[in-house]
């Protein structure tokens, strides 16, 4: 029987238990592949490029050349989670990582270097969050929100395990002895949290009821063929995930420099940048608890206010606004993460929801790419331009949020 045909129903005293299961495998194994490829150039890159002899903004640029690739592949590995789910491509994804890391870590000029990364880049595609929601989907269907919350919850400490495990590993090790040490732990440990992911969709006891329902007629909005579906909260969605994600990678890349700039000191900088981490883990709290009550788009609406405010405030009251700069800026993402799962489901429902999620990202991505480098010509200029472009980008995505429209009730 095609995987996905088969299904497995849950008694009402287990189906927590499962789920919790499944979002901590999940979680765990996408902590270990955010850390060893997103988070590992800001410690290695600078050690990578004295050795191999090379600008530091080369290894920059190979890792551009990663988050292009991870986006070209999105669409694909989503059309071939949503036939057969995500459990078989995770595992495969760590098998690649690995391969990348330890390419990495025996590169020995340019070309071995954008070699490694153009390798992890695929692995980044087909294993980060993209698919990590698509497989959710294929188990969960629409009921998928809280377990793309718990995952969400989970990976970000992705940076607060990653950069310290990455800076012991390089201390002890060297960077290549870093790279080793990560294509290791996909093997060892990602590889059998990805395997024991389900094999077959599971029906939660809320899904057999609702499917055992008489049918309803369905509202006029979505009675109309796939061919006539309106394209424009598509693009409003592309559009939205697409700016976020260049802010926020922009902002992430340069916050310490950007308030430097201002006129604080390191200490303070570092200080306020401490504060984003926490903030985006209290964002995705807040998503768990009270605002899953309300519908995805207006929690994300809520969320996308978030880093513009924060952004207005340091421009109009200067450093003193630097703590709250950063915690606006971090819950608001944290929050933006899992409406990036959660907002396309609630919108178009679970059916091709992996292929709609590649073509999705896919603008995020290769916009993310080129994020650290334009963020930093504006640097030169001055922070007051990078808060002012950040500021008019994240306010054209609020208002792409505001001309969606909630979907009409059945």
């Amino acid at each position: 029987m095609p995987a996905a045909a088969r299904r497995r129903s849950f008694p009402d005293d287990e189906a927590p238990m499962t789920t919790r299961r499944n979002v901590l495998l999940l979680g765990s194994a996408q902590t270990l592949a955010w850390a060893s490829s997103f988070y590992l150039p800001a410690l290695l890159a600078a050690p990578m490029a004295r050795e191999l002899g090379l600008a530091v903004a080369t290894v920059f640029l190979a890792f551009s050349l990663a988050l292009v690739l991870s986006a070209l592949v999105g669409p694909a590995c989503g059309r071939f989670i949503d036939r057969r789910g995500g459990r078989h491509l995770l595992m495969a994804t760590n098998v690649l990582f690995a391969a990348g890391l330890a390419l990495l870590g025996l590169a020995q000029g340019p070309w071995t270097l954008f070699a490694a990364w153009a390798v992890v880049g695929v692995a980044m595609g087909a294993g980060l969050y993209d698919a990590a929601f698509a497989s959710l989907v294929w188990l969960y269907g629409r009921a998928s929100r809280n377990p793309i919350t718990g995952i969400t919850l989970l990976a970000g400490f992705a940076s607060t395990v990653g950069w310290p495990l990455t800076a012991w590993m390089s201390g002890e090790w060297g960077w290549r002895g870093a790279c080793f040490g990560w294509a290791a732990l996909h093997l060892v440990l990602g590889l059998p949290l990805n395997a024991c992911l389900p094999r077959a969709r599971v029906v939660l006891p809320e899904a057999a009821a609702e499917a055992a329902a008489p049918p309803r007629a369905p509202p006029a909005a979505t009675a109309r063929p796939a061919a006539a579906q309106p394209w424009t909260p598509l693009l409003l969605l592309a559009f939205f995930f697409a700016t976020t994600r260049f802010v926020s990678t922009g902002i992430g890349a340069h916050l310490p420099g950007l308030l430097v700039a201002a006129g604080a000191t390191l200490a303070a900088a570092v200080a306020a940048g401490t504060l984003v981490g926490p903030a985006q883990v209290a964002g995705r709290l807040l998503e768990f608890g009270l605002l899953r009550r309300w519908h995805p788009l207006l929690s994300a609406r809520l969320a996308a206010l978030g880093p513009p405010l924060g952004m207005g405030a340091l421009l109009v009251f200067g450093l003193p606004a630097a703590a709250p700069f950063a915690l606006l800026h971090g819950a608001g993402n944290g929050i933006i993460t899992i409406a990036k799962g959660t907002l396309p489901l609630a919108l178009f429902g679970a059916q091709g929801y992996g292929a709609r999620q590649g073509w999705l990202s896919m603008p995020a991505q290769a916009l993310q790419a080129f994020a650290p480098w334009l963020f930093g010509l504006a640097l030169e200029s001055s922070p007051r331009t990078v808060l002012v472009m950040a500021g008019s980008i994240s306010l054209a995505a609020v208002v792409a949020l505001l001309a969606l429209r909630l979907p009409k009730a059945g």
